[in-house]
């Protein structure tokens, strides 16, 4: 068979060039994606280059040689660099495969119709050939695919990065990651070992992710807000394309995995997303560990956040404030300060509080004046109440401190309600 392949070398050249002219027209014709990527040109000179490596392969394999195999995976790795999909390139070395068959009967039996029956067994080499060369070049095709990937995913990431830093231009940046120069956007940051995505890392999200903020799923609905996801070293990082969603619709989000996480407020511009990975980050130092949302949005959590960012100011804070009740023994340390935040957070009512703690309101009352004359301060003053209100905070975002978790975590927040009748929200001291 080797033999005839040789004396028709030239005439089958000239017809593997007519063939890749009528495939490169057929492959135009359906799959113009070809077109856009290669041009019409060079997708005739690359079918032309296919089509006599198919030849050259079943000649070499015919002889007992191995097939060459560099110039399908040189084409594997150049048609993914220029984003031709894997599954239109495939379709078109098959129909390749058939016309090469077809194109060397012709060939044969024009040179002599005699020697076709001995064309047959070269069937199935011919095949095997294809095989060799579509493995190739599709190992090759993902190899290069999976390399410009990871560049993309970390040009990308740097993008992000930037933006979240502050660092360059925004307006560019954020024009490449696919984001308006105007718009409604928020960033949230994850406590350590929490994730907002299911990626690898366990993301957009991440996400223990593999650091791609574009490719992991997260708590977000398909209809909700658009989320970048990126681990940073503050924890995982999301940068929320809020639209018309309400900023509330961040914390629902993340509420059923319960991630404790913090909340930027709403920025309008790229350029001031760096500010709100910030407040961000801030925000998650309030954000309660246990007794109630694990998800703080900063507006909502200003004198907590305020404490937070003045750690000296609030040490200083409790113990000018809070000195006197800190000194207490546990137990009674831990009962005044649990009062005190249940009053805080039912405003004001000690007959709320009175049903959070389920005790008497007298007792309520009791504790309160007790927290009065140890700190000198009264709870008909709102002065007064401010100070103790934020010593009160700092006390909870000490996490060192031995009494944080058992004292002051206060039951969970309930709707406000009006005061029933006959309670005053004032000081359980009696006017002088």
């Amino acid at each position: 068979m080797e033999r005839i392949i040789e004396e028709i070398r030239e005439d089958l050249s000239r017809r593997i060039t007519v063939t890749a002219d009528r495939l490169a027209a057929r492959t135009l014709a359906e799959d113009p994606v070809y077109a856009a990527l290669l041009g019409r040109a060079g997708l005739r000179e690359r079918i032309r280059l296919d089509l006599r490596q198919s030849v050259e392969g079943l000649d070499r394999a015919l002889r007992g040689l191995p097939v060459e195999l560099a110039e399908a995976r040189a084409t594997g790795a150049l048609l993914a660099g220029a984003g031709l999909p894997l599954a239109s390139l495939l379709r078109t070395r098959r129909r390749g495969g058939r016309m090469v068959w077809q194109t060397l009967g012709e060939a044969v039996a024009a040179h002599d119709p005699a020697a076709l029956p001995r064309l047959l067994p070269a069937a199935a080499v011919l095949w095997d050939v294809q095989d060799q060369l579509t493995d190739a070049l599709s190992e090759a095709y993902r190899r290069a695919e999976t390399a410009r990937l990871d560049h993309e995913r970390e040009r990308r990431t740097a993008l992000l990065d930037a933006l979240l830093d502050g660092a360059g231009p925004a307006d560019g940046t954020a024009a490449e990651l696919g984001l308006p120069e105007r718009g409604r956007f928020a960033v949230v940051v994850l406590a350590p070992g929490a994730s907002g995505s299911s990626g690898p890392s366990g993301a957009s999200g991440s996400s223990g992710s593999s650091g791609d903020p574009f490719d992991a799923s997260d708590p977000f609905d398909a209809q909700g807000p658009r989320v970048l996801w990126r681990i940073r070293a503050e924890g995982e990082t999301g940068l929320v394309e809020l639209g018309h969603h309400p900023l509330e619709s961040v914390r629902d989000a993340l509420a059923p995995p319960g991630v404790r996480a913090g909340v930027s407020p709403v920025v309008e511009t790229p350029a001031d997303l760096a500010r709100a990975c910030r407040l961000a980050a801030l925000a998650l130092r309030t954000a309660p560990a246990s007794g109630g949302p694990c998800t703080a949005l900063l507006d909502e959590r200003l004198p907590a956040a305020l404490v937070a960012s003045q750690p000296e100011l609030a040490g200083r804070l409790r113990q000018v404030v809070l000195g006197p009740v800190l000194a207490l023994p546990a137990e009674d340390r831990r009962v005044l300060l649990t009062t005190l935040g249940t009053w805080l957070t039912c405003q004001g009512s000690t007959t709320y509080a009175a049903q959070r703690l389920y005790c008497h309101r007298n007792t309520v009352s009791n504790r309160l004046r007790r927290l009065e004359q140890l700190t000198g301060r009264t709870l008909s003053d709102p002065a007064h109440v401010v100070e103790l209100a934020l010593a009160h905070a700092a006390v909870l975002q000490r996490a060192d401190d031995r009494v944080n978790a058992p004292i002051a975590q206060a039951p969970p927040p309930a709707p406000a309600a009006p005061t029933p009748a006959g309670t005053v929200r004032r000081s359980p001291r009696p006017p002088a």
